[in-house]
């Protein structure tokens, strides 16, 4: 039995959506073992009337909500009894416990988990990968998206390394195609801290790097994992995000422009359904954060129900597969570099 913590509080569809999620991920998992932390009278309210498994649900009672606009180091030392920190707090303390899902803040996710649970032997610094989908029908994806602003080669290559394992062991991708998000695909392309990286990856034999890329390939499916520092990697995926978005409902629009479109659009009703659901992020779950002691999943912060049970599969995958301890094993092959 597997026992990982779901902060309540904190995301646009709080509790609803964790609760709807932890649920449905307790019916799907008999091995999983669930741990929701938030005000736990709102908590018993949403539970209230549903069908599930007490058995395998606890609920720790914290009152205060962290707010995103809240500073990280603030919320660490003031908001003990906040659900997220409770959460992360638990999961220190706790060895029976694996791991963390939270749709809350960014900031303070990072903030809590580097100060409280700390990071695995020999990383550097964790960092986000969140996964798309591909054109070609696949995964891709990216290391970091958002956890480190400014980065060195080193931290790069560790991404690099850190995400590989994660692919190969939760999505079973063999030898993933890593690619580092560069202006050009060319070698010589990019700035100090590209063109050193590139060398380094090429040095690396547990990556299987493939070169640069640039944006506008990176759901082409040619790619399986792509490296880059949080800033670059944080504007790609959003980016990717709201391109999609911004193009179902123009294509929503433009249907219902002519009646000859309509009557089209009717033939093509499946069609278009499972292109939607395709190009739904809410069903890749969020982004894990590698390298730190314990499992920590950052679901995005409008996540729905189906989301937060994607990323509660994600958190469940990631212990089982030992995800940890490969890290660790893998990243003391290679000589340390300093921060």
């Amino acid at each position: 039995m597997i026992k990982i913590l779901v902060d309540c509080f904190g995301g646009d569809h709080c509790p609803e959506a964790p609760v709807a999620g932890a649920l449905a991920a307790l019916a799907a998992n008999p091995d999983l073992y669930l741990i929701l932390t938030g005000d736990e009278a709102r908590l018993k309210a949403e539970l209230a009337g549903k069908t599930y498994d007490a058995a395998r649900l606890e609920i720790v009672h914290a009152p205060e909500v962290i707010g995103c606009d809240e500073k990280p180091t603030d919320v660490i030392r003031l908001k003990r009894n906040s659900s997220m920190m409770k959460a992360i707090i638990l999961l220190r303390d706790r060895d029976d416990i694996a791991a963390l899902v939270s749709t809350g803040s960014t900031g303070a996710l990072v903030t809590g988990a580097l100060v409280r649970l700390g990071r695995i032997p020999g990383v550097i610094r964790p960092a986000f990968c969140p996964i798309l989908p591909t054109m070609a029908g696949g995964i891709v994806g990216i290391c970091d998206s958002g956890a480190n602003v400014e980065v060195t080669p080193a931290h790069l290559r560790q991404f690099a390394i850190m995400a590989s394992l994660y692919l190969e062991n939760v999505y079973d991708v063999t030898r993933p195609r890593t690619a580092l998000l560069n202006v050009g695909k060319e070698a010589e392309k990019g700035d100090t801290i590209r063109q050193e990286t590139y060398k380094l990856l090429q040095e690396t034999p547990s990556v299987n790097f493939v070169g640069n890329m640039e944006s506008r390939d990176f759901l082409s499916g040619n790619y399986d994992l792509v490296v880059a520092d949080g800033f670059s990697g944080n504007v790609l995926v959003k980016s990717t995000e709201g391109t999609a978005l911004e193009l179902l409902k123009k294509l929503k629009k433009d249907i219902y422009s002519r009646p000859i479109y309509k009557l089209g659009a009717l033939l093509m009703k499946r069609m278009f359904q499972e292109e939607k659901e395709f190009m739904n992020y809410q069903n890749y779950g969020g982004s894990v954060l590698l390298g730190t002691q314990k499992v920590v999943v950052k679901g995005h912060g409008s996540s729905r129900a189906v989301a937060v049970e994607k990323c509660i599969e994600q958190a469940w995958r990631m212990e089982t597969s030992r995800l940890a301890a490969k890290i660790e094993t893998e990243i003391a092959r290679y000589e340390h570099y300093e921060e």
